[in-house]
């Protein structure tokens, strides 16, 4: 896992959820489990999930554990398509632009994969 390692452990989670691997009300490992998982330090553990405790993917059931939001999979799946929008798709568009690429080229494309 290249980068912040926190932040690939939240959307590693955030991937499980959005195929139904983790299901809202479910309950998620705990820190410590995640550490173990990716062999990295708790608190890196910690941070990740406390990433996904923020945006209300995941909620805090005292002395219990962490459970998957109700309603998380629909917010993770409108984050990451208004991300999609904002960044991958404008740049395939912007790059399409600059290569002399039509549209109707572009879609072609796309439908052939």
């Amino acid at each position: 896992m290249e980068g912040k390692v926190y932040l690939g452990v939240a959307r590693d989670l955030e991937n499980a959820i959005m195929e139904g691997k983790l299901r809202e009300g479910e309950a998620v490992p705990s820190t410590h489990q995640v550490a173990e998982t990716y062999e990295i330090n708790p608190a890196t553990a910690a941070r990740g999930v406390a990433v996904l405790t923020a945006k209300g993917i995941l909620v805090k059931k005292r002395g219990i554990g962490l459970f998957i939001a109700e309603g998380a999979r629909e917010r993770v799946l409108e984050e990451r398509r208004d991300a999609f929008r904002e960044g991958l798709l404008k740049e395939t568009l912007e790059e399409a632009r600059l290569l002399g690429i039509s549209r109707r080229d572009l879609m072609a494309m796309i439908m052939s994969r």
